[in-house]
Order: C-alpha cells, then sequence, then structure tokens
C-alpha cells in the first residue's frame, strides 16, 4: 500500500496482544482495538476570493470492552502502550459497571450490545485494501480548480451573481484487532468537489447545487471535468428563475437516475438496519420472507463498490465489505448487521447474516450498523418511455434531503429541480416542493423500473455520527405520491 505521508507502521503485534490481555484479565469476554490516523485537506472559495486553505492531521485508539449485554468504551489521541494500557482499564470498568479513579481516555461511553467470544492471540488477517493512492499533487493545484469552477458558473449565465466552490480529500488508515484473534488494516483515500450557485431574477433569488465526491485521490479530476460540475449547478439555478408553482396532491412521480436514491436510503435503508430492528424500532421488524415493496424492486447495500463515496475494504469492526441484498422482486430477505448484533439476530435460513456494515465517524466512538452504498437495482423499462407513458405528474431531476421516521416508514422530501410531466413530455420548471409519503407504501406503488443507473453521494447522520455514503436508483416511476406544492 502506498502511504504518502501516513506512518509506515501503526502498532506492534505485541501491544496490541497486551492491551487486549488487559482489557479482559478482570472478566471481560470480548475486546477490540481499533487504530487510526487521518490527515485531511480542505479549501474553498465564494465570491472570488479563497475563503478556507486548511490541512488537519489526526491519530487516536478506541478500545471497546464486552461483559454480557454491557459495553465499555474508552478513547485517546496517545498512542503509547502506557496510554493504550490504562484506556483498556477504564474499557473494561465501564462494561462491569464502574469506572476507576485514574482515566487518560478522552471520552467515555458506555451501551447495551451483544457480546463476544474470548482468544487473545491475535492473527495476522492480512490488509483488505482495495485502492492505493495513484497522484498527489502541490496545494496551489487544487485551489486551481476553484477559480475554474467560479468562472464557469459566472460563463453560464449574467443572472448568476454569487457562486461558492468547495475542495476536500482524506486520507485515513485504520487497523483494528480483536480478542477473536483478528488483525487487519486498510486505508483509503477520499475526494469531494462541489459547487453551489446563487441566481437573481424577477423571481427572487434561486440556488443550484452539484457535488461530485468518489474513493479516489486527485486522479478524480481525470475522469470529470469541474467546469460540467459548475455548468449543471449554475443551470439548477438558472432554470428556476422561470420556474412555477408546483401542484398538491397526489401524483405520479417519476424519479431521474440517481436522483431518488436518497428517498430509499432514508425511506427504508434505516429501518432495514439490525440495530433498529432489534430494538424494535421499524416498521420492517419481523418481515423477513413478507413482500414489502413492488415486485420490481430489488434493493442492495454494497460495500464492496471500491471507489464509490460509500465503499471500503474493511469496516471499522476489520471484517470485509460485502454486498447484501436487502429486498428480491419485493421479498425482504435480511437486514444489515454488524458484528456483534449478527451474533443474537434471527435465524435466517441460508443467509450469511454478518454482512461488514459495522462503521464508526472516527476512532472517538462506538462502531454501529450502518449503511454503505445503498441502491435500487437496475429494470427492464427504457427510461424516456417511462416519462412518455406518463400523461401527467412530475419529474424530479434531483432529490433533496428530508426525515424519515423508521418506526412508522412516514417521511418528507424536498425536491430541488422538477419539472411538469404533461401528455408524455417534460415542460416547465417547478419551484421546490416536498414529496409525502410512507416508505413501505410507496416501495409497492413503484410501476417502473428503467433499464438506467445512477449513483450519488451523500452523509448520513446516525446518533451524532456522520460517515460517507452512496445513494443510488434506476429512472423509476410511482404510480402516486403526495406532492406538497404552492399551486
Amino acid at each position: 500500500m502506498t502511504n504518502n505521508g501516513l506512518n509506515n507502521q501503526m502498532l506492534p503485534e505485541d501491544m496490541l496482544s497486551d492491551v487486549l490481555n488487559e482489557a479482559l484479565c478482570a472478566g471481560g469476554e470480548f475486546a477490540e482495538v481499533f487504530v487510526e490516523e487521518r490527515q485531511s485537506m480542505s479549501a474553498s472559495m465564494d465570491d472570488r476570493k479563497v475563503e478556507e486553505l486548511s490541512a488537519g492531521y489526526d491519530k487516536g485508539a478506541g478500545i471497546r470492552v464486552v461483559v454480557g449485554s454491557s459495553t465499555g468504551f474508552a478513547h485517546t489521541s496517545d498512542l503509547s502502550e502506557k496510554a493504550l494500557l490504562e484506556a483498556a482499564r477504564v474499557a473494561s470498568a465501564v462494561a462491569r459497571g464502574f469506572v476507576g479513579q485514574q482515566s487518560i481516555a478522552v471520552g467515555l461511553k458506555s451501551e447495551k450490545v451483544a457480546g463476544g467470544g474470548r482468544d487473545i492471540s491475535a492473527r495476522q488477517s492480512g490488509a483488505e485494501s482495495i485502492y492505493s493512492i495513484h497522484k498527489d499533487v502541490p496545494k496551489q493545484q487544487k485551489v486551481e480548480l476553484l477559480l475554474e469552477a467560479d468562472e464557469a458558473s459566472r460563463s453560464s449565465g449574467t443572472a448568476i451573481s454569487q457562486v461558492s466552490v468547495a475542495y476536500s480529500d482524506s486520507r485515513r488508515r485504520i487497523l483494528v484487532c480483536n480478542s477473536d484473534g483478528l488483525l487487519r488494516e486498510d486505508e483509503d483515500v477520499r475526494t469531494r468537489f462541489s459547487v453551489n450557485c446563487v441566481a437573481n431574477g424577477d423571481t427572487g433569488l434561486q440556488t443550484g447545487y452539484e457535488t461530485v465526491a468518489r474513493r479516489l485521490g486527485f486522479e478524480l479530476f481525470d475522469l470529470i471535468e469541474v467546469t460540467n460540475i459548475a455548468e449543471k449547478a449554475a443551470g439548477r439555478a438558472l432554470v428556476k428563475l422561470n420556474a412555477r408553482s408546483a401542484p398538491s396532491g397526489e401524483l405520479p412521480v417519476v424519479l431521474a437516475a440517481g436522483s431518488g436514491g436518497i428517498l430509499f436510503h432514508e425511506a427504508c435503508g434505516h429501518g432495514l438496519e439490525a440495530d433498529h430492528i432489534q430494538k424494535g424500532a421499524s416498521v420492517y421488524c419481523d418481515r423477513i420472507g413478507e413482500q414489502v415493496a413492488s415486485g420490481l424492486i430489488t434493493l442492495i447495500d454494497d460495500g464492496t463498490l471500491s471507489e464509490e463515496w460509500g465503499g471500503y475494504g474493511i469496516d471499522d469492526e476489520g471484517h470485509p465489505a460485502s454486498r447484501s441484498i436487502l429486498i428480491e422482486n419485493g421479498v425482504l430477505c435480511d437486514y444489515m448487521w454488524d458484528f456483534l448484533r449478527s451474533n443474537k439476530g434471527p435465524e435466517i435460513s441460508g443467509k450469511n447474516r454478518f454482512s461488514g456494515n459495522g462503521r464508526r465517524q472516527s476512532y472517538k466512538h462506538l462502531p454501529m450498523v450502518r449503511m454503505t452504498n445503498t441502491y435500487v437495482a437496475p429494470g427492464t423499462d427504457d427510461p424516456e418511455e417511462i416519462i412518455a407513458q406518463t400523461k401527467y405528474g412530475i419529474y424530479v431531476a434531483k432529490l433533496g434531503g428530508g426525515q424519515v421516521n423508521t418506526a412508522t416508514g412516514d417521511f418528507v422530501f424536498g425536491t430541488t429541480e422538477a419539472y411538469m410531466i404533461e401528455d408524455g413530455r417534460i415542460t416547465y420548471p417547478l419551484r421546490d416542493a416536498n414529496l409525502i409519503g410512507n416508505g413501505p407504501e410507496v416501495l409497492k406503488r413503484i410501476d417502473c423500473i428503467g433499464r438506467d443507473f445512477g449513483i450519488e453521494p451523500g452523509t448520513c447522520g446516525k446518533d451524532g455520527q456522520n460517515v460517507p455514503v452512496g445513494c443510488g436508483q434506476p429512472t423509476l416511476r410511482i404510480s402516486a405520491i403526495t406532492v406538497g406544492g404552492s399551486a
């Protein structure tokens, strides 16, 4: 693996074994050491001025100890053996229900989860890295991309009055070692570029944005043109200057490929995470084998899409990323699992329950069940025919953020680029509106699935932790969904 600045060695195996022994010596059943190094760089431009140019570096370790149904957790930015042993003692004390007077941990946290096995000899399992950094460039070259995007945005139309551009990249290396004998390392790099434009016209200020983010280094810009990103963002703002109010009521809605992936991420993806299932906080509890969606729907969570924003080599518990079919031809097949929860889940015949979905924001956090790249698989319909066969409805080219109640499946999402469909043709643009519905009900109302596909990057927040994810789907039609417009 190429490390480009990160330390060549994280922690020696004998030190890891000593820390695990310390974590278990007072009666722990399972212990884990998670080590992380991260370096990052970001730059932003607003109104043709570089507002930020920063770099950061962080490292540390989190230690988790399980006793029965309790988990103790401690973290420290000091990777010396003394500090790690003390953190192990603190985590063990928390798991056993008390904390001693001495603690070097930056933070402590405990929660109820499943227990694990006992085997403290670490065995090198091999790195699962599926990415090596190909290109490194000076900061000036990255700043030049901001200038290029700003120029392209403003050249798209005289109504563009403000442009904001942001660039960021990060390099992360992790090591995971646990008392079951697992020892793995991985590293990756991520790059993100976004443009936000404001257009000023008779209808007031209108905004448009576009983002590209991949699990790649600067070679991302060998694949994409920043001018195209800028022109898309500006185009969205400009077209809204002539937008009309969206209608209200139940209407057919066609989602463009990639644009509506966030709907499935929120409306059903979170409800299929095993922690929500085990807490009884999901509308999909105890429904394995049931028809929960249209027979056209196959929903997949796939961390093995190596270059996509939600991909990785190993999860943050040290287990390889996997491709999990959650819903197949409308039938609920499985949930997403992290390591500890997979040991106490329901029996699912023929399924490898453990799915490598244990993720954490950093070494300061406990892992939990999280999505990776979640998407609806392509179908067989012609995307243009889907629109042509829709007499009256709305075409959503870009869906914005929203909220969902995992216990009921109810959701609200906003549109950021949408158009009317009249007599099978896309006509005039619409002002931003809301799509309101229920996840399981909407899944059953999907009556067309295109053979195209698109996936978009995002940041998923859950219980105070943010992780990168991908959301995707082909062009598809929802036969009826409530549209909250102003017309």
